[in-house]
């Protein structure tokens, strides 16, 4: 089952920057969010793995973390505009493999017992996304996605992926309309199309001779995202589908069959493959036993 986020729509239309790694991140800690729970959850680094199909070390996350403390989310209407920072803290647990993450005490109302005004996407869908403008978009039309439909001006859409500053200090980037269709928004739509719970159409509207609006046309689908396994099968499960991927050395089965964080890996691994990543991999087989080879070492290699 594909885990329900939440977040207001404050957030989901805040300006900031983040890369695609910050944000699956704070996809992550979002998804774990409880009303009971106060302000403090761990994540731990193999479900960071397993969930985003990626190695990951601890410098890694140390800079996504040191960043994601210093990102600031612009949050403005007609009577304020707020400058907001979600993470209080990170902790590091050594020799544990977990992070404890501390969201913010002002960040709080816009992310923990939502009951109006939120914006709800799909976690593997958002972690499934490798461009970071293709996670931004994919939760700006998920707003939208029971009315179907919603229009931007290209300045505003701009200004809220942060390719533009509303007081022109900064130089604007992909400035040229074709250059920002070309490097941001069509590749961003072909990932969502192809990867998410979402399919996106768009128009653009001209005033005079030059783009003035996109109107985004948005459905949802119910095309499956994640192989569902039983707990008393999943092994055996997982050598099937090991053997079926083109593993036949008894020496890896083995390794397969004894560690269910490669298990969970292999899954995800072959859950990627059908939504379309890898489609570059010829030898699937050989790059997921590379795989496995760089999990071992990150996690004997861990304090």
């Amino acid at each position: 089952m594909d885990k329900e986020i939440r977040q207001h729509n404050a957030i989901t239309t805040a300006r900031y920057e983040m890369s695609a790694c910050e944000m699956d991140l704070i996809f992550l800690l979002l998804s774990k969010l409880n009303p009971m729970n106060g302000l403090t959850y761990q994540i731990n680094v193999r479900e960071i793995e397993e969930k985003t199909g990626r190695q990951w070390n601890y410098n890694q996350l140390q800079e996504a973390t040191e960043k994601i403390g210093s990102r600031m989310y612009v949050i403005e209407d007609n009577e304020k505009l707020t400058q907001l920072w979600i993470l209080g803290s990170a902790i590091y647990l050594k020799g544990e493999g977990k992070i404890e993450l501390t969201i913010s005490e002002k960040a709080k109302p816009y992310l923990i017992d939502l009951k109006n005004n939120f914006t709800s996407y799909k976690l593997y869908s958002a972690l499934s996304l490798t461009s970071k403008y293709a996670k931004r978009i994919y939760q700006l039309t998920s707003q939208w996605k029971n009315t179907g439909k919603k229009e931007y001006t290209i300045d505003y859409l701009k200004t809220i992926l942060k390719l533009k500053d509303p007081q022109g200090l900064e130089s604007e980037k992909f400035q040229s309309f074709n250059l920002f269709k070309k490097k941001v928004l069509e590749p961003a739509i072909t990932q969502i199309n192809k990867q998410t719970d979402l399919h996106l159409s768009y128009d653009f509207i001209k005033k005079g001779r030059s783009f003035h609006s996109i109107i985004f046309y948005i459905k949802q689908t119910s095309k499956p995202l994640l192989i569902d396994f039983h707990d008393d099968i999943k092994t055996q499960k997982s050598l099937e589908i090991a053997e079926k991927l083109g593993i036949s050395r008894k020496d890896i089965l083995q390794e397969i069959t004894e560690d269910e964080g490669i298990q969970k890996m292999l899954r995800r691994y072959v859950n990627d493959i059908k939504l379309g990543n890898y489609s570059d991999v010829r030898n699937k087989a050989a790059y997921f036993i590379k795989m496995m080879e760089n999990h071992k070492k990150d996690h004997n290699g861990t304090d």
